[in-house]
């Protein structure tokens, strides 16, 4: 067995596989029969906090972080919607945070609390930009499956709009109301064939470099003139 600390490290990586499995469960209110994960959403929400920090003139390394551990604690909490959160009280998440990397090294668990503490207070720049990205990933997520065809989620995306602090943040909230989620994709597709052979002429015909029998185009030698 390995030592006791690195044991420790070891069982709150198995523990927080948890979160690829464990779904956000206010989604099914809105209709949704398989919604995101708590892991897919603080990925998303940890690169929204990077960006926003950039944005703000903040620490976008510590901002993502924040991000990342936000919702570690619902491995053992779970994900307790807003129409439930009237009637069902859970541990604080730093307490919750406290007993999950109690059998850690002493640097690390330090670490992993005081980013989480952090994340709660709301007092720092990267806090409050954290808890903006938290918001925003939810509104993004409510307009992707909004149009999936899902008409129950505008609440989620007013709510969440109506969350925000930070001025990019806000702007941002705009911008992915008036831009639509497939915008991306539709704006690849069509300049596919350009952004695969950018030198190909529009009249070349493609070809897969190689030749009638099946052999790859080889360099040609070059033409040796006699004096």
């Amino acid at each position: 067995m390995p030592e006791p600390e690195l044991e420790g490290l070891t069982n709150f990586l198995y523990e927080m596989g948890l979160l690829k499995r464990y779904k956000r469960t206010g989604w099914m209110i809105a209709g949704i029969d398989n919604p995101e994960s708590i892991a897919e959403h603080s990925f998303r929400t940890a690169i929204i906090g990077y960006l926003l920090a950039v944005m703000e003139g903040a620490d976008p390394a510590k901002t993502a972080a924040l991000c990342l551990f936000h919702d570690t604690q619902e491995t053992r909490i779970g994900d307790v919607p807003s129409v439930g959160k009237a009637y069902v009280i859970t541990a604080p998440n730093p307490e919750v945070t406290a007993d999950q990397v109690a059998g850690f090294p002493a640097e690390a668990s330090q670490a992993v609390r005081e980013l989480v503490e952090e994340y709660e207070a709301r007092q720092s720049p990267e806090a409050r930009l954290a808890k903006d990205a938290d918001k925003l990933e939810c509104l993004i997520q409510a307009r992707e499956y909004q149009a999936q065809g899902h008409e129950d989620v505008p609440p989620w995306i007013e709510t969440s709009a109506a969350a925000l602090q930070s001025p990019s943040a806000r702007q941002l909230a705009e911008a992915c109301q008036q831009v639509p989620p497939r915008q991306w994709w539709k704006a690849f597709a069509e300049a596919y064939p350009r952004l695969v052979n950018p030198r190909r002429q529009p009249t070349e015909p493609a070809h897969d470099h190689a030749d009638a029998k099946g052999e790859p185009d080889r360099p040609k030698p070059q033409e040796v003139r006699k004096p």
